[in-house]
């Protein structure tokens, strides 16, 4: 996290008559003096979840207005910043907006008075025990909160497979040096979370929000509370959760108590989501409602509260995401939990959730990011229309072997060379375990691209920053042929559908 007083020409501050913060400490400053006047203390695990959504629905479902407009300006000027989107490793496809929504256990700003009220103790730690990937289509038509348990068994790049919640503590205490300030460990731990999701999911990370326990208490209180329905009563002392079984509208320390509770859930963790997840509906339903849309005072005071409470990255404008999601209604928003195959154990990890095979996640996270069908009665927009070829003379072509059969590149140099392209180098690729053979080109060589894919049907093509402009780069997968030869067809695989998947609009009954 890296507050705005670090970040000198980032940002024009409004003006201080109308700042609404203006002659409030700062969160950092306030985060010191409860530090000061704790001396210290204990820690003991807490658990977000729904407040980050909580705080960035308070400022996209007001941006219809002069005032909506006004409120956005306040934001952003007064927003928490931090270097989150890393530079590589966070490619993927599609024109979708993809945010991380991250909630933290630490307790860092909350002085004694707020941890009591919290039924917690104080805590600095950096743990992520909340992640959810918010996907949102580019026309705005929908969107997708999928969760990720924190005991998702993943590769974190770098250091292996490890608890998906290890990927920000490596990132802050391990990729950052010995001589980074605070600010420069929190935004290397969330550049390696990114990386992280982004690797699991093959989407770009395009924003990141994190919000701490604090935040959360403050922003169910200022919205007036949730309504929630439990099948049972629930009650349970670590987190602090008593309420009754029904309807019931919950805020502050019960609702914070309501998204902890894990302990006592016939599902654990996984019920656990699923009430985050049942949270956040009964947010969004609650900022549609005339009770929040008509009351300016509250609209204030819930912008105020945002941007208090939130930490994003330094490019997310709220305005351009209220644009985005404005037509987004409670039965087009779905919840839903990453594919996996349940609980199991790792010798070193302990207990852990295993997730489906890699193709599967990619499947099913592409499967979010696919266009919608053509309505009933319309036509469907005009495909591009394909670069045309080029004579092969004036492809130059680097062949690299990663297919894992030795002496391929050397062949398919001489079938190239055979067909009248010119090869500029050989050699293995970066991996051997390349599974579908590659055509990589430079920004504007499409039509040298082409010629190269009309010799090697089947062929995927990217645009890539590797090869010099000129100058294409192919690279042999476990699924080619020989030139000439169409690639081996993959099979098709189904994308992994979760079984916990509802609407905003939904309010059965939950555990």
């Amino acid at each position: 996290m890296t507050d705005n007083a670090d970040r000198p020409g980032t940002g024009r501050p409004l003006p201080a008559r109308l700042d609404p913060r203006a002659g409030v400490p700062s969160r950092r400053e306030r985060r010191a003096d409860a530090r000061a006047e704790r001396g210290g203390g204990g820690r003991r695990r807490a658990v977000t979840a729904g407040r980050v959504v909580t705080a960035l629905a308070s400022t996209v479902l007001l941006a219809g207005s002069g005032w909506g407009w006004y409120l956005g300006q306040v934001a952003d000027a007064s927003m928490n910043r931090t270097d989150a989107i890393p530079t590589s490793g966070n490619e993927g496809i599609g024109d979708a907006m993809n945010m991380l929504l991250v909630g933290s256990d630490s307790r860092a700003s909350a002085s004694e008075e707020e941890l009591t009220q919290l039924n917690t103790e104080a805590n600095d730690g950096v743990n992520t025990d909340t992640m959810i990937l918010v996907h949102v289509p580019a026309d705005g038509s929908e969107a997708s909160f999928v969760s990720f348990p924190r005991d998702s068994f993943v590769e974190i790049p770098g250091y292996g497979e490890h608890k998906l919640n290890a990927a920000y503590a490596y990132g802050y205490y391990e990729e950052a040096g010995d001589d980074a300030t605070d600010s420069e460990r929190q935004a290397s731990g969330a550049q390696l979370l990114i990386k992280t999701i982004s690797g699991l999911t093959g989407l770009s990370i395009d924003h990141y929000a994190e919000v701490d326990l604090l935040g959360f208490f403050k922003l169910s209180e200022v919205v007036g509370g949730v309504e929630v329905n439990l099948c049972a009563p629930a009650k349970e002392p670590n987190s602090g959760v008593d309420l009754p079984a029904g309807v019931q509208t919950i805020q502050g320390e019960q609702a914070l108590a309501f998204v902890r509770q894990r302990h006592g859930l016939p599902g654990g963790d996984f019920d656990r989501i699923v009430r985050q997840q049942t949270f956040m509906a009964g947010m969004i339903r609650k900022m549609m409602s005339d009770n929040v849309l008509l009351d300016l005072g509250k609209q204030r005071r819930l912008v105020e509260a945002a941007a208090d409470s939130l930490t994003v990255d330094e490019n997310l404008k709220l305005l351009d995401l209220a644009a985005q999601m404005q037509s987004v209604k409670p039965d087009s928003i779905q919840f839903q939990t990453v594919p996996n195959l349940g609980t199991d154990r790792d010798p070193d990890a302990g207990s852990i959730v295993r997730l489906e095979d890699p193709k599967a996640l990619k499947a099913f996270f592409a499967d979010l990011s696919a266009e919608p069908e053509p309505a009933p009665g319309t036509t469907p927009p005009a495909a591009e229309p394909a670069a045309e070829p080029v004579p092969a003379a004036d492809v130059s072509v680097a062949v690299y072997n990663g297919s894992g059969t030795s002496g391929l590149a050397a062949t398919t140099t001489a079938e190239l060379e055979e067909q009248g392209f010119p090869i500029v180098t050989t050699g293995n690729a970066d991996s051997r375990d390349y599974e579908a053979t590659e055509i990589r080109h430079a920004a504007g060589d499409e039509t040298l691209a082409a010629t190269l894919a009309a010799a090697i049907p089947g062929a995927v093509v990217v645009e890539s920053d590797e090869p010099a402009e000129g100058t294409v780069h192919l690279v042999l997968g476990a699924d080619f042929n020989g030139v000439g030869q169409p690639v081996t067809a993959p099979e098709p695989t189904a994308p992994a559908v979760p079984e916990d998947t509802f609407t905003a609009a939904n309010t059965d009954c939950i555990n």
